[in-house]
């Protein structure tokens, strides 16, 4: 498997679930080999060249942690951000996600930083889609 410089890791409930919405949400390639229930492990997506996304178990993700706590799912304390080439395209990945199972956080619309939405994805994680080039419209 080729070497990533910038790994992002998240808790997941369901490895199934979380492979399932990532894929048909967002796009995202898988990255290694199938393990016996047919999905990488460990589960991870390509999101660019230097940038992958790796999904863990919340039970692992509790040991990778050192035993701290894994944050309650209506708890965020990040914001994952992803590009997109303008309005329509925020429109349509946030209707995309909603469809594969997201919660729309905010509707796509233009805010003084740029034309942005926001879902979260099955496990809560918050994912806000903004329009390259700044505010817009649809």
């Amino acid at each position: 498997m080729p070497y990533a410089p910038v790994v992002v890791s998240l808790p997941i409930a369901d490895r199934q679930v979380s492979h399932d919405f990532y894929r048909d949400a967002l796009g995202l390639p898988t990255v290694g080999e199938p393990a016996e229930d047919g999905l990488p492990e460990p589960l991870q997506f390509e999101v660019n060249a230097g940038l992958r996304l790796m999904l863990v178990p919340t039970g692992g993700f509790g040991w990778v942690l050192g035993g701290r706590e894994v944050a309650d799912r209506r708890n965020s304390e990040c914001v994952l951000g992803l590009t997109v080439d303008g309005p329509a395209e925020v429109g349509s990945l946030v209707s995309r996600a909603c469809d594969a199972g997201a919660e729309v956080v905010t509707e796509p619309r233009p805010q003084p930083w740029g034309y942005t939405g926001t879902f979260a994805d099955p496990d809560g994680h918050l994912w806000m889609i903004t329009a390259a080039g700044g505010v817009g419209q649809a």
